[in-house]
Parts: structure tokens; sequence; C-alpha cells
């Protein structure tokens, strides 16, 4: 059984509605423990709903506990936390689980901003992933901004997205996903994703760049939930990579085809277990 722990939106697809389906159609059993639930995502400027206060949560998982079902969890998966109070929770979680399966692997995706907003959390978030949530991690998910912001490396070239990486893993990430990669030797045209691992290995996986007028909130939810997904599957970095970045890819397409700002999950779903991927990741 998989956790993820993150927000919920009763319209469209940011957080656990993200990334619940994808894993369910991995043929992962997933338990959500919804950390807000909101109308829609804060993206389209208002919103109704609440926020869940930590005491919320640690009562949900206490329930799972009394339940007996935490020792079924092999994975948990996180996202966009409102406050580090929530963190610590997660972080509270993801140990006891660890006293039962050692093993346990959990994917943090360490959500604070984007090149184009600047940071969008509050002032302890960062802190909080860096100093804290990286011991702990197994896989962490961030943006090239994001990757910054926790190694302190600007990223100009290839080679500054392999150090930032290996630095967050000297910081106790077990392996990096750099989930939007543009420097300077990136074809025009293209994106690409990175995934390098503490044991050295080093991945690297182009696909076009589609432009969006407005760009839809949640791809990098769905991302790191399909990776996660495929390196269970799998447990190879490198065809987990080629596979994630296949299916984001199409789920953009058909995005981009229905000409709407949510994603379009739905109609990409035979994507994310498809036989053959469209894109493959190649070792550096």
């Amino acid at each position: 059984m998989i956790l993820s722990i993150q927000s919920h939106v009763v319209y469209g697809y940011v957080g656990n509605r993200a990334a619940v389906f994808p894993l369910q159609r991995l043929g992962f059993d997933v338990s959500a423990i919804n950390t807000v639930q909101f109308s829609n995502h804060t993206g389209y400027g208002s919103f109704t709903g609440e926020i869940f206060s930590p005491a919320h949560i640690k009562d949900l998982i206490k329930g799972l506990r009394d339940r007996d079902v935490l020792k079924d969890v092999t994975a948990v998966i996180s996202g966009y936390l409102g406050a580090a109070g929530m963190g610590q929770i997660i972080l509270d979680t993801v140990a006891e689980i660890r006293s039962i399966h050692p093993d346990l692997i959990y994917c943090c995706d360490p959500v604070m901003g984007d090149t184009d907003r600047g940071m969008f959390v509050k002032d302890d978030i960062p802190p909080f992933f860096r100093d804290q949530a990286l011991k702990q991690a197994s896989i962490i998910t961030p943006n090239q901004f994001e990757l910054s912001w926790l190694t302190g490396i600007e990223i100009v070239t290839l080679d500054d997205a392999v150090r930032a990486c290996e630095a967050a893993i000297s910081l106790g990430a077990q392996t990096v996903l750099l989930t939007s990669l543009l420097h300077v030797q990136t074809p025009a045209g293209q994106i690409q994703m990175l995934a390098v691992t503490k044991a050295g290995e080093k991945c690297l996986v182009t696909t076009p760049r589609l432009d969006f007028a407005v760009p839809p909130n949640g791809s990098g939810d769905a991302t790191a939930a399909l990776f996660l997904g495929h390196i269970l599957k799998t447990g190879s970095v490198q065809e987990a990579l080629g596979r994630a970045a296949s299916a984001i890819y199409s789920i953009f397409e058909a995005t981009s085809a229905q000409g709407g700002r949510e994603l379009a999950l739905i109609q990409s779903q035979d994507s994310f277990e498809a036989s053959a991927p469209r894109f493959t990741a190649n070792s550096l």
C-alpha cells in the first residue's frame, strides 16, 4: 500500500487528485490523506474550502495505526505542505513505518516555488525540506528552482545540474529527480529530466517542450507519482525516468488538445503503463 499525504481539490488535478489515480492505474493500492480540501487549486485566484490542521492529520494516522494497517505501507509520498508542522508529522509517520519496514520508500516532492513565481510557501517550509526532510527522503523530485535553492547551486549547464543533484544527495536524499531541466545545452524546443542516485547513476531524458497560454498545475505531483510507481514496479531508475517522462508528455499532449488548464489524466491514462515508452532515458 502507498500512503499519499497531499492536498485535495474537488475540481481539477493537483495534489492527491494528480497523484492517486496514476498510482492506482499502475496497480497500486493507495490510501490518501488530504491536507486541505479546496474547491479548486489556488492558481485560479479564488477558491473555497479549508486547510486541515496538523492535529487532524495526526488523528487520521492514529486511526490507521488503530486499524493496524501502517504495517502494510511500503511507500509514502508527500507534496505541498501548508506548514512545517505538517511536514514533521509526515516525517514522524515515515520513521514509525520504517521501524517496521526499514526499506520503506519515502518520495518527497519539496514544493516551494518556481522560476516564474519565486517562493510561494511559508518561510519555515524551505528550511524544513533542506534541513530535515532530505535526511529522510528516499526520493526527492524538485523542479530546477527548488533544487537550486536547496543546494545553493545556480544551474546553467548540465554539469551544474548534476552537481546540484549530488549536493542534494550529500544532504541525505538517496535519489534526486530533477523534473524540469533547462540549461544552455538543452536543444531548442526541448525540455529534460535528470535522475541521479547515491550509487552514482546519472540518467537524462529529453522530450519536446509544449507551450501553454496558462501552464497546467499539478504536473509535478503527477510526475512524482509516476516516477515512484515505476520505481516500485521495475526497480530501475533509468526505466522509471523514461516511463515517467513519456507519460507526462502524453498528459501534456492531451491537455493541450482539449484546450483546458487542467491535466487530462483520464484521457491519457493508457500512457501510464504503456508497454513501450515514447522516450528513453540515457545514462550520462
